[in-house]
């Protein structure tokens, strides 16, 4: 069954990075939710692992073509990551926080995968929801988990004002291939 969260549009972050990932890659959909950007990845040609808790939001995927779903709650305790490193070309995350878990994402990368992550930082707990400080990222959080990792292509911190006020940070970095000196800053 489809909900209001079909209608929801992609990530403006997520679409202007997007096409940094390898044509045709394998991209990882984490906490996917009904799966909002694993059907705007797929509608550009990746394949699509869309991954998340909710078995009924996973559904609502069923028959989108290049998405595979997993259900898996990777927050309890001794559940273990499923995938190997280097597995992926890109890896997206919106609207999702659990730290334990940042080691096991950076390193499902392969080189030349491109990471784009965005959610809700400190501050936000003044507008509304997520509040509780643990799912809401520390100034410049995101930046220190790529450091000395990814390259950074893009970062930005504070409140946005659509579709509603929110405060967040927003990350794109990638993992460098052999010979690469920078990264490409898409407009």
């Amino acid at each position: 069954m489809q909900g209001r969260h079909d209608q929801i549009a992609p990530s403006a972050w997520v679409c202007r990075f997007a096409r940094l990932i390898a044509a045709g890659g394998t991209v990882l959909d984490l906490a996917c939710g009904p799966g909002r950007h694993a059907r705007y990845l797929a509608g550009l040609g990746y394949r699509v692992e869309a991954l998340d808790r909710d078995s009924a939001a996973l559904a609502a995927l069923a028959g989108v073509a290049g998405v595979a779903t997993r259900c898996a709650d990777l927050e309890v305790e001794g559940t273990p990551w499923p995938y190997e490193p280097g597995r992926f070309d890109g890896v997206v995350v919106t609207n999702y926080l659990y730290r334990p878990l940042i080691d096991d994402l950076l390193g499902a990368l392969r080189p030349g995968g491109v990471l784009i992550y965005e959610t809700f930082a400190l501050g936000n707990e003044k507008l509304g929801r997520p509040s509780n400080p643990e799912f809401l990222l520390r100034p410049q959080e995101l930046l220190h988990w790529v450091e000395g990792r990814l390259e950074v292509v893009a970062f930005e911190q504070g409140r946005v004002e659509l579709p509603k006020s929110a405060v967040i940070q927003r990350l794109c970095a990638t993992r460098r291939t052999a010979g690469d000196c920078s990264p490409y800053l898409p407009s």
